[in-house]
């Protein structure tokens, strides 16, 4: 079976759901915004330069996760799904997928941003199969750290062939949609990559290399 692949911030979605996770948090008052809101920019600026510690954002990343309930988180999750998430889900990511799934290819959505944010996300867009970042829960709870290889650069390549592996799949004939540089790695795996809106250095690579350039917007 084909594999399809697709990034999700800025990919299938005109925005960043981990940089909104933020936003969200500091509106209804459940972080400090004067702490918390010059942290997550300047993450999400090194994300976007390619200079991102990937453990040093999930440790400030995932952190309220530790210091609220799993029940309360996900009352929070639903608000802040209809209010920053839907509105950015692109209708020409829902005809991309639809166009790989009536081709009945397996359709997989693989990003950096932690599961809890990103499961109900997968599920609004139909996808089954969603590798993420693995927040760790102990006794049903977030504990604030991460669990296993983080779901980034080079750590999506690993986390995939953990996937394949498991589920007994190749990448022969594979697709992969990003916008991003940090999926280069990921990228150079696959038979089919394309360029979905990508920043400058992704578009150069892609120029370069003869990839697809398409846009989502």
């Amino acid at each position: 079976m084909t594999l399809a692949l697709f990034d999700l911030d800025n990919t299938l979605l005109d925005g960043d759901s981990d940089y909104l996770w933020g936003c969200f948090l500091m509106e209804h008052g459940i972080v400090d915004r004067e702490v918390y809101e010059s942290e997550n920019q300047r993450f999400y600026d090194q994300y976007l330069e390619g200079s991102l510690d990937i453990l040093e954002f999930l440790r400030f990343q995932l952190k309220p996760l530790a210091t609220h309930r799993r029940a309360q988180l996900e009352s929070w999750r639903e608000q802040y799904v209809a209010s920053k998430i839907d509105p950015i889900m692109l209708s020409k990511a829902r005809d991309l997928l639809e166009r790989h799934r009536s081709r009945g290819d397996e359709l997989i959505i693989i990003t950096a941003t932690n599961r809890f944010i990103t499961e109900p996300i997968a599920r609004r867009f139909g996808v089954a199969h969603l590798i993420a970042t693995e927040p760790e829960m102990v006794a049903g709870e977030y504990t604030g750290n991460v669990a296993g290889t983080p779901c980034f650069q080079d750590g999506k390549v690993t986390r995939l062939h953990d996937w394949l592996q498991q589920h007994q799949q190749s990448l022969e004939h594979s697709w992969f949609y990003s916008d991003s540089h940090n999926d280069l790695p990921l990228l150079e795996q696959v038979d089919h990559p394309v360029a979905v809106d990508p920043d400058d250095r992704l578009r150069a690579h892609a120029t370069q290399r003869n990839w697809p350039v398409i846009s989502l917007r």
